[in-house]
């Protein structure tokens, strides 16, 4: 991929930029860097290294995940304003 004019006209577009000739220049000029800096990294050798989805490793930090009951539901009925046939009841918005 190429830090062309048409590159950076097309980021540009996409970023919603509007950008003048000499902006595009010094971008394309910034993305060529960019982009050498990433073919730098591409020849690392990372046959030894293991593929990972976080740099560090996570570990999950919620409680155990247990269905429980604690209170009868007719008592959460109990507490609405109006109730029918064990549901609440509530007022009519579309007519």
């Amino acid at each position: 991929m190429s830090a062309s004019g048409f590159d950076v006209q097309t980021v540009a577009f996409l970023a919603r930029l509007k950008l003048s000739l000499e902006e595009e220049d010094r971008l394309g000029r910034q993305f060529e860097q960019i982009l050498a800096h990433i073919d730098k990294l591409n020849t690392l050798d990372t046959s030894n290294v293991e593929p990972t989805s976080h740099a560090i490793p996570l570990q999950n930090v919620f409680r155990e995940d247990k269905a429980e009951t604690r209170f009868p539901d007719e008592d959460y009925l109990s507490l609405s304003p109006a109730q029918y046939k064990d549901h609440y009841e509530v007022p009519q918005i579309i007519g």
